[in-house]
């Protein structure tokens, strides 16, 4: 006879001639795919922080003597630096974060809460940095119309730089912002942030 812990086991003692396989079973081409997508995240997040960055310091160093206009006395302008210095700091925190994702093969937060935390910042920061750069864009051409960039083209040179760079970043963070709606799609299809 039987006793009921064989019986609550399956019935008898013998093995299975089946594996066991793990409930969160990664083959080595899943990783791979996985790595590789973290590692797109990564570029897209790091050419964002390098063109927010070079903005917010061509507009920080937009000043050239006491004759020339200075870029904090046009809100345009300060809306500019500001934005993209805050698209900067967003994306050295998001490039750590992948980082992390990358070597450790988990979210730094939960996972739930990563994926919608970096969608939802992609897209207000996004938003944001594209706001600002589409108002410098306008003041810029107003300043070109009137007589302050024939006294001072270096400014307003620079000016379009700042504003130009910004775009930059503001494509490189719609991009990062497409991967990590994928990711919130995936997450809310499958239970994972990644399709495997």
């Amino acid at each position: 006879m039987r006793s009921p812990q064989s019986l609550r086991n399956g019935g008898d003692n013998t093995p299975s001639p089946l594996p066991r396989i793990p409930h969160h079973f990664h083959s080595t081409l899943s990783v791979q795919k996985l790595r590789r997508f973290n590692s797109l995240i990564l570029v897209f997040r790091l050419a964002a922080f390098c063109f927010s960055l070079a903005s917010s310091v061509f507009m920080l160093t937009n000043s050239r003597g006491s004759d020339s206009p200075r870029w904090y006395d046009f809100d345009a302008f300060r809306f500019v630096f500001a934005a993209n210095a805050i698209v900067a700091i967003y994306s050295l925190f998001e490039m750590g974060v992948s980082v992390w994702e990358i070597s450790k093969g988990t979210t730094f937060f939960p996972e739930i809460l990563q994926v919608w935390f970096d969608f939802g910042h992609d897209q207000a920061f996004a938003y944001l940095v594209l706001s600002a750069d589409a108002a410098g864009t306008a003041l810029a051409r107003t300043l070109r119309e009137s007589d302050t960039c024939t006294a001072t083209n270096a400014f307003c040179v620079q000016s379009y730089i700042s504003v130009a760079l910004g775009f930059a970043a503001f494509l490189f963070l719609g991009l990062s912002s497409l991967l990590s709606g994928f990711r919130v799609v995936c997450f809310i299809i499958n239970g994972s942030r990644f399709h495997l």
